[in-house]
């Protein structure tokens, strides 16, 4: 499966180059940008060393793409994220999991007659591409299990590429995980002996992104959704948030953070959060 992921990772990496070079030769109707991040953290310690302490290796790959279409009266955004991290400790056998994210935001808008609103259109997909293990090394999930997917009509503020708030009073949403894990208890909402879990509700999206100093940057992502089938008082939770501190063109320190809420997954706040010091390139 490892190899699987470095031959991915490849395969985009030269996309992206590709990319870049065909955005030079089109016309403003779309707008390409992004960045491919490496980050790196290495602890180590000798026999000697009194203060205690583990010698480990971490790394952790990013690839944030967005590609914009605007013509007339309609946009079209559209972000991908790629996510992939691994933990080494010395003297334990295996390497550990410290991120594995895919995830597709779409949304489509055709322009009002009220200034800065759009009639919208918005698919989101989140899934992963490696196994995730449990507190005794059982394996909980994997590639496309669980997958998420939302699908919505609704209404669009948008005031730049950096600022924007979409509603969806219908949208559906569909859950889907292999039989192996509800043979014997619900997972991740799906019920017990279920493959699938369809939800049908509000979704409340918002992006804001914006520089706090030079060569500093946040991104804050935020997505609520309301189920009217149960439970609506339930509001299921994703923040997401990226620090980016550029220290010259090809180096920089990132922060990022996630914050979920899904009492159907697990009654309790899921944190993750990961900083590292690395190489960036603009794509």
């Amino acid at each position: 499966m490892k190899k699987a992921i470095l031959s991915l990772v490849f395969i985009l990496t030269l996309l992206s180059g590709n990319a870049q070079e065909v955005a030079k030769d089109t016309t403003k109707i779309w707008t390409k940008k992004g960045n491919i991040s490496l980050l790196f953290s290495q602890s180590a310690y000798n026999k000697q060393w009194l203060g205690g302490g583990t010698s480990n290796l971490a790394g952790n790959f990013g690839l944030n793409y967005d590609f914009n279409y605007k013509k007339g009266n309609v946009v079209w955004d559209n972000k991908f994220i790629l996510a992939y991290g691994l933990s080494k400790i010395k003297g334990n056998e295996r390497t550990a999991k410290t991120d594995d994210r895919i995830e597709l935001n779409s949304l489509w808008g055709k322009k009002s007659s009220a200034p800065n609103w759009y009639y919208s259109l918005y698919f989101n997909f989140k899934s992963q591409m490696d196994s995730g293990l449990g507190k005794n090394d059982e394996i909980i999930s994997h590639f496309f299990s669980p997958a998420y997917f939302q699908l919505g009509p609704g209404m669009l503020w948008k005031k730049s590429n950096n600022l924007s708030f979409n509603f969806s009073p219908a949208a559906g949403k569909l859950i889907l995980v292999h039989k192996h894990f509800t043979d014997l208890a619900p997972s991740f909402g799906v019920l017990q002996g279920d493959a699938s879990r369809f939800e049908l509700g509000a979704s409340v999206s918002g992006y804001y992104k914006f520089n706090v100093m030079a060569n500093v940057s946040i991104e804050n992502r935020l997505n609520l959704y309301s189920n009217y089938l149960d439970n609506p008082q339930n509001v299921d939770i994703d923040y997401q948030m990226n620090l980016v501190m550029k220290i010259n063109k090809y180096l920089s320190a990132n922060v990022a953070v996630q914050a979920i809420y899904d009492d159907n997954s697990v009654q309790a706040v899921q944190v993750r959060e990961i900083f590292g010091l690395g190489i960036n390139f603009g794509i």
